[in-house]
């Protein structure tokens, strides 16, 4: 996501990029992008500082405990955090601006995320507002006024993907029960709330594509999924339920493959 995201801002910004996997990279220096050899390296002298990273504790690793954004300059972080971390981080750099993502690689190529953009300092909002544009449709882009309202609308969009999938997964259970085709059971849910996540997954469902490399991972919705339970002060069954699916494909080596694996592997043991 994060190559996606600065292949956008290539075109109207100097960009220098750094990955804890260096060959990563490499695409966006063929590009045009400057590539620094280490994190330290990449934030000097920089006007601002966009983060992508798989998860709070990534971010307090490679970011915070280093003390790495530099005073005074304006941090924007896309990683996806819980609330509490978001608190945690705004506390620690006062730059900080919460800027997390909704949508897979192909709204990320096309320009039509969503984005939450949140932070106190209206000034920094209004710039992280600007730099993120290129990357969202215009009515997905949302200022709020906190981090941690930033984190907790990226939460809910990812809770409705959680929730949504087991929904669709216990569909086609229903539909096996009496004998229905995946495909078949797919169609009856065209006209159903379900349509959006069956006409996002469906091209898996029916082997048009493998999982294995996919849109988002098991690995990714799964620590999302937790993140949203260790957030709630009320339990979350469904939330909770999509999180044992997770924990059953990772258990059988998939959690880097395309979460439609919960679907598409419904039927396989879950140890291999």
């Amino acid at each position: 996501m994060g190559t996606e995201l600065a292949r956008h801002l290539l075109r109207d910004h100097d960009v220098t990029v750094w990955n804890r996997t260096p060959e990563r990279a490499k695409p966006l220096v063929d590009e045009g992008a400057s590539q620094a050899a280490t994190a330290a390296e990449a934030v000097e002298g920089a006007d601002v500082v966009i983060s992508s990273l798989f998860g709070p504790d990534d971010v307090r690793e490679a970011i915070i405990e280093p003390g790495l954004i530099p005073g005074g300059t304006t941090w924007i972080d896309t990683t996806t955090v819980s609330p509490a971390a978001a608190r945690e981080f705004a506390e620690a750099v006062e730059g900080y601006v919460h800027a997390p993502v909704v949508g897979t690689l192909g709204p990320a190529r096309q320009g039509t995320l969503g984005v939450y953009v949140g932070g106190a300092d209206l000034e920094r909002r209004d710039l992280a507002l600007k730099i993120v544009e290129p990357w969202a449709a215009p009515e997905k882009l949302i200022g709020v006024d906190s981090a941690a309202k930033a984190a907790t609308g990226k939460l809910l969009a990812n809770l409705a993907l959680a929730t949504m999938a087991e929904g669709v997964l216990e569909a086609l259970r229903l539909g096996e029960a009496e004998g229905l085709s995946d495909e078949e059971t797919l169609k009856m849910l065209d006209i159903t709330g379900l349509a959006f996540m069956k006409n996002m997954k469906a091209p898996f469902v029916l082997g048009e594509r493998d999982t294995d490399p996919g849109d988002f991972t098991v690995d990714a919705l799964c620590k999302d999924a937790k993140l949203m339970v260790e957030t709630s002060m009320h339990k979350l069954p469904a939330v909770e339920a999509a999180i044992g699916r997770f924990e059953a494909q990772q258990s059988a080596g998939r959690g880097n493959q395309d979460f439609s694996s919960i679907f598409v592997h419904r039927n396989k043991p879950t140890a291999e």
